[in-house]
């Protein structure tokens, strides 16, 4: 027997030259067929209940507030520093704030619907609602102040220095961050007590609103150049003035949510007859 006929790689051929049918047939045997992957299985779509949709609102609050109590502190600063460009960084931020406002508001509108809430789903849904609206309005104070800077900026010639802030004014911008936070805490941590004390710091914000008028007089009377800047001095110690009320509002609507007490009016005054 040749070598070759041992050789499993040589074609086998009959007398014609043509492949043998032996060889054809092994190669073009089938292949064993691969079981088909199974089908992934869909994940179904668990819809959120409506204690899971308030909790995420009540974060996005917090960070819209956070971001308003930000554009404060920077735009106080800024009229402390006199400086422009960070004046102009507040006022780009108001427009962030606004879109989260409305986003914010109608995400509320949709729980609302889906969910009809009652009791203290109610409570928590109109709180939001309500606080969402008065943190924009926040952020818009924030935007008035830094508006001032710029406009303070643009009354003087280069080198010659507005008049410094009345006393009033910076003991204002100091307190009211401080309050705004006190605020978010209480948010934070439904905490009815630090609630009702915003309430009542609220007339020491009013007694410096007041203060500053008499010291913006001082100023004007230091000369005609000076007139519109104590006016915007001025200004500004009354927006600092209105974030206090809102904050007190804000504090007030804590009560509401916590206790389900209203303090508005009457109780209110309750509150500041006992300290």
């Amino acid at each position: 027997m040749s070598p070759s006929s041992h050789n499993p790689h040589n074609r086998q051929h009959d007398s014609s030259g043509e492949a043998s049918p032996v060889a054809l047939n092994i190669r073009h045997m089938p292949q064993s067929p691969q079981p088909n992957p199974a089908p992934a299985t869909p994940t179904p779509h668990v819809p959120l209940t409506i204690e899971r949709r308030l909790a995420a609102l009540r974060r996005r609050l917090v960070r819209e507030a956070s971001m308003a109590i930000d554009m404060l502190e920077e735009a106080v600063e800024a009229l402390a520093r006199h400086d422009i460009d960070a004046a102009r960084a507040v006022r780009r931020a108001d427009d962030r704030v606004d879109l989260e406002e409305v986003a914010i508001e109608e995400e509320c509108y949709e729980v609302m619907t889906l969910f009809h809430p009652f009791a203290k789903d109610f409570r928590v849904l109109a709180f939001i609602l309500k606080v969402n609206s008065d943190i924009e309005r926040v952020a818009d104070h924030a935007a008035s102040i830094a508006k001032v800077v710029t406009k303070v900026h643009n009354h003087y010639p280069p080198g010659v220095n507005p008049p410094p802030l009345p006393t009033a004014v910076v003991e204002l911008g100091e307190r009211v961050p401080i309050i705004c936070h006190k605020l978010l805490r209480a948010v934070l941590d439904e905490d009815a007590e630090a609630a009702r004390q915003i309430v009542v710091e609220d007339d020491i914000i009013d007694k410096l609103d007041r203060r500053v008028f008499d010291e913006v007089q001082e100023i004007m009377k230091q000369g005609d150049e000076h007139l519109s800047t104590g006016l915007l001095y001025a200004r500004v110690g009354r927006e600092l003035e209105r974030i206090g009320d809102l904050m007190a509002g804000i504090a007030e609507d804590v009560v509401y949510l916590t206790t389900g007490e209203i303090i508005r009016h009457q109780g209110k005054r309750r509150l500041r007859a006992g300290q």
